[in-house]
C-alpha cells in the first residue's frame, strides 16, 4: 500500500498538520475531555444536576475511557465523598489536611489510592453505569483505552502524537486532579461560606469547563451552574445551554435565587423558608452590607496599627470558626475586644446563623427565633445592621 503511506509520511503521520494545526487538535480534544469530566461525571453522574441522552452520555463514556482511563464509578464515589468528608481526614483530597504541594503534584495518586478502596464505591458510588459495556470493558480495561489512544495518536500524527498523547495523559491528572481539588481549597475568592474552604479560581475556565468555580460549587453542588455573578463564565454551562438547545440534556436542579420583597415587613414562616433556603445568599448578603460597611468605619477612625490588624481580620470575620486555627482566632479576638460595633455585627452573624442550625427545633420556634433576632438587629443602632435586618423581612418563595 504504496510501502504503508509512505512508512507514515516519514514517520509524520497519516495527519500532514501545519505546526498551529497540532496546537488547534490538542485543544479540541481537550476540551472535549474536560468537558466530559464537568458534565457527565459531575453534574450529570455525581450531583445528578442534569439529564443527559443516552448517546451523549455513553459517548462521553466512551472518550473518557479513550482519554484518562477513569471509570465512572470511581470518580463519582470519591467526589461524592470529599463533599461528605469535605476538609476532614477521611477528604480524599484535602489540602488543609494533606497539605497543598501533596495535593497539586501528587493529585491523580491521592486519586487511585482512594480508588482502590472498595468501601468507597460501595458507599458513594451508587446509582452508577452498571451494563454490558461498564462490567466487561470500561470498568474491566481500563487502561485498555488509553493504549488504544497512543496507536492511534502516533497513526494519525507519526512522533508528534505520542507529546500529544502525554499531554493527553496529563490534562486531568493536573488540572482536576491537582490544580481543582489542591488551589481550589487553598487560595481565590469566596462568593459564599459553605463550612469549608472551598476557592474559587479566576480565569482558567478555558481549561476547567468552569470548574474553577469551585467555591460556588460547594456552596450548591446540585446546581447545573456554576457560575454565580455577573462577570464569572461557566463554559461548561454553556456546552450544557447548547446541548439542551439541541434535545441532547435536560437542566434539572440550579442555585436558589432569593426573592426580596421591598413591601413585605411582617416576618412569617414563608420569611422562615425562604431565608433558610437562601441561607448562603443571606450571609453572603450580611458580608457586603453590614460586616465590611462596618470594618470600613472603623479603619478610618483608628490608628495604622489597628488598621493593620482590621485588614488582617476581614476574612476571619465571615469564616466559619472550624477553619480557624488557634493563632488565628487570637487576632480576631483582640480586634473584637477592641471595636464595639464590630463586636456586635460579628455576634449577630453568628445568632443568625444558628437560627437555621437549630434542625430540631418546631417551625414556631424558628419562627420565633427569626422574630427576635430582626428585632434586636434593629435595636442595637448601628444601621447597617439594622437596614439589613429590614430587608430581611422582605425574603420570599419564589413562586415558580
Amino acid at each position: 500500500m504504496t510501502e504503508f503511506l509512505s512508512s507514515f509520511h516519514l514517520i509524520g503521520g497519516v495527519a500532514q498538520l501545519p505546526p498551529w494545526g497540532y496546537l488547534v487538535v490538542l485543544l479540541v480534544i481537550t476540551q472535549i475531555t474536560i468537558a466530559g469530566v464537568t458534565i457527565y461525571l459531575h453534574r450529570h453522574q455525581a450531583h445528578r444536576a442534569l439529564d443527559l441522552h443516552p448517546i451523549i452520555s455513553h459517548f462521553f463514556r466512551f472518550w473518557l475511557w479513550l482519554t484518562t482511563g477513569m471509570v465512572t464509578r470511581e470518580w463519582v464515589s470519591i467526589h461524592r465523598k470529599h463533599h461528605a468528608r469535605c476538609e476532614t481526614v477521611e477528604d480524599p483530597h484535602s489540602p488543609q489536611v494533606l497539605g497543598i504541594r501533596k495535593v497539586l503534584w501528587q493529585g491523580a495518586e491521592l486519586y487511585r489510592s482512594e480508588a482502590g478502596k472498595p468501601e468507597t464505591s460501595e458507599q458513594f458510588g451508587h446509582g452508577t453505569p452498571d451494563d454490558w459495556m461498564e462490567r466487561n470493558v470500561y470498568g474491566r480495561y481500563s487502561i485498555l483505552g488509553v493504549s488504544l489512544l497512543l496507536v492511534l495518536d502516533f497513526v494519525l500524527f507519526g512522533v508528534i502524537g505520542l507529546s500529544i498523547w502525554a499531554v493527553q495523559m496529563l490534562w486531568i491528572p493536573f488540572w482536576a486532579a491537582g490544580v481543582i481539588n489542591g488551589i481550589g481549597h487553598w487560595w481565590g475568592y469566596r462568593n459564599y461560606e459553605p463550612g469549608d474552604a472551598s476557592r474559587n479560581i479566576m480565569p482558567i475556565g478555558a481549561f476547567v469547563g468552569g470548574e474553577e468555580l469551585h467555591n460556588n460549587h460547594h456552596a450548591f453542588p446540585s446546581s447545573a451552574k456554576f457560575s454565580s455573578r455577573w462577570w464569572e463564565f461557566d463554559l461548561g454551562w454553556f456546552y450544557i445551554r447548547l446541548l439542551s438547545l439541541l434535545g441532547l440534556a435536560r437542566v434539572k436542579k440550579l442555585a436558589p435565587r432569593p426573592l426580596i420583597l421591598d413591601c413585605k415587613e411582617k416576618v412569617d414562616m414563608e420569611t422562615v423558608r425562604a431565608v433558610i433556603i437562601n441561607r448562603l445568599h443571606v450571609m453572603a448578603q450580611y458580608t457586603r452590607e453590614v460586616i465590611l460597611p462596618v470594618l470600613r468605619q472603623e479603619r478610618q477612625h483608628t490608628d495604622a496599627s489597628w488598621k493593620r490588624l482590621l485588614r488582617q481580620a476581614r476574612g476571619l470575620l465571615i469564616r466559619d470558626v472550624s477553619l480557624i486555627d488557634a493563632r488565628a482566632r487570637g487576632r480576631l479576638d483582640r480586634v473584637l475586644g477592641q471595636f464595639s460595633n464590630l463586636r456586635t455585627v460579628y455576634q449577630y452573624r453568628q445568632k443568625l446563623q444558628a437560627v437555621w442550625g437549630r434542625s430540631a427545633t418546631s417551625h414556631e420556634n424558628l419562627l420565633k427565633a427569626l422574630q427576635e433576632w430582626c428585632s434586636q438587629a434593629e435595636a442595637t443602632g448601628i444601621q447597617a445592621l439594622e437596614e439589613f435586618s429590614r430587608r430581611l423581612r422582605g425574603y420570599s418563595l419564589q413562586t415558580n
